[in-house]
């Protein structure tokens, strides 16, 4: 039985609800709706003044089908450019300062969303007794579109918005401020690693299947690919492709001159990603990366069959090779350059594996982090787990995953070693 409960922010009083033993605030704007002239801009601060109804879930940002549907199953959600939400789970807005862990989703950097059942942080907060916040961004062109001489990775500034706004106000729902704990996924955690290389608010990092290996992509690479796109659009400019509706975006994705323009990039990164402009992010980002390895405590993780999610691919050798360079070598890397350091980092492989098709493959450790294995009913890279395995995996990752994010120690030793859950 859920029932209506009230925050008081220094910006207004947010109206939400309590279910169980957490209280939920959804849809919070930590920036403007970006659209009209703010379509592509970097993110304006949101500006909502006196009582805010934030008991619903708020839309995630426009997007296509998931290529990773086949493994994971699909989701519906409303969609809309007005996007910049957050939502926030919390034992109590009561003052008590808890730990706090903000949630990058993946999707790579073009589907997903913050305001997903996949990702309902209620029985992590109530679990570790901690603040839970998982946040949108911009996705795919709207986000990550690159035209030389425009503001790139807007998608990226809107995360680092996001997390600002959590530092202003985490406060007043119950959170500590000075212990946040940035988590991501896929391209959630990419971003992360891109956060740290500038000048990063926070200082403990939990990065799940980072794709380091396939590097991020230069200006030069950004631009041809931007071109083809906005041609395929329908616009000849950003001005022009402000004007467009969003599905002429979405459409141009697909657009098989687009498919040619990234086959010719031959990197296999993914359609959008963040770009190495010279001013968000640097155009030399690798020894960027190497000392922003020191500027925040680390869980690590990867899975064994990370490439088994995507089409064409599967648990055969040469996709256990592709995954350990894209995912599992970078994730060793990234630990072992922390602990040089001076970090703390730990490092854990997922190879639970409840099909052949699938093994341990990307995203696999999701529904186990969140406990949100109801949500993920009927995923294909789940079918067959018995539930009691799968109650059992949820309650050691969180056990595991808590520990880190309340400062304490996952119970097995630093890296280099690798804790296997399974």
């Amino acid at each position: 039985m859920s029932e209506r409960v009230k925050a008081a922010l220094r910006s207004g009083t947010l109206a939400g609800v309590r279910d169980g033993g957490v209280c939920r605030f959804g849809a919070i704007p930590y920036a403007q709706a970006p659209v009209g002239e703010l379509r592509f801009a970097p993110p304006q601060p949101a500006s909502w003044r006196g009582e805010f109804d934030a008991t619903g879930m708020g839309a995630v940002a426009p997007q296509l089908p998931s290529r990773l549907r086949g493994a994971m199953g699909d989701f519906d959600a409303e969609q809309s450019e007005d996007c910049l939400h957050l939502t926030v789970w919390t034992p109590a807005a009561d003052g008590k300062r808890r730990p706090v862990v903000v949630w990058l989703h993946g999707g790579a950097w073009q589907s997903g969303g913050g305001a997903l059942d996949w990702y309902d942080g209620s029985r992590l907060a109530q679990r570790g007794d901690v603040v839970v916040v998982a946040v949108n961004y911009r996705l795919a062109a709207l986000g990550w579109l690159y035209v030389r001489g425009q503001t790139a990775n807007a998608g990226l500034l809107d995360q680092e918005m996001a997390i600002g706004w959590v530092l202003a106000n985490i406060e007043d729902l119950g959170g500590d401020p000075e212990r946040v704990t940035v988590m991501g996924q896929s391209a959630g955690a990419s971003s992360i690693c891109a956060m740290l290389t500038r000048q990063p608010r926070f200082s403990r990092a939990i990065l799940q299947s980072a794709a380091l290996g396939r590097g991020f992509r230069s200006a030069a690479q950004g631009e041809a690919l931007g071109q083809v796109y906005l041609r395929a659009a329908g616009a000849e400019s950003l001005s022009e492709a402000r004007k467009l509706p969003v599905s002429a975006l979405l459409a141009a994705q697909q657009a098989p001159e687009v498919a040619q323009a990234l086959q010719a990039e031959g990197s296999s990164r993914s359609l959008f990603s963040p770009v190495l402009d010279g001013q968000v992010l640097p155009l030399d980002i690798a020894p960027a990366l190497m000392t922003a390895a020191g500027r925040a405590d680390v869980l690590v993780c990867y899975t064994r069959d990370e490439m088994a999610a995507f089409p064409d691919h599967g648990t055969d050798a040469a996709s256990q090779q592709m995954g350990d360079a894209v995912f599992g070598a970078p994730s060793r890397q990234w630990a072992g350059h922390a602990a040089a350091q001076g970090r703390d980092a730990w490092l854990a492989r997922f190879d639970v594996a409840p099909t052949d098709r699938f093994g341990a493959c990307h995203c696999i450790e999701l529904p186990f982090v969140f406990d949100t294995l109801q949500a993920f009913t009927g995923a294909p890279m789940l079918a067959g787990l018995p539930a009691a395995h799968a109650e059992q995996l949820a309650r050691q990752t969180q056990t595991a995953w808590l520990a880190f994010i309340r400062s304490d120690a996952p119970a097995w030793p630093q890296a280099p070693h690798m804790q296997i859950l399974a």
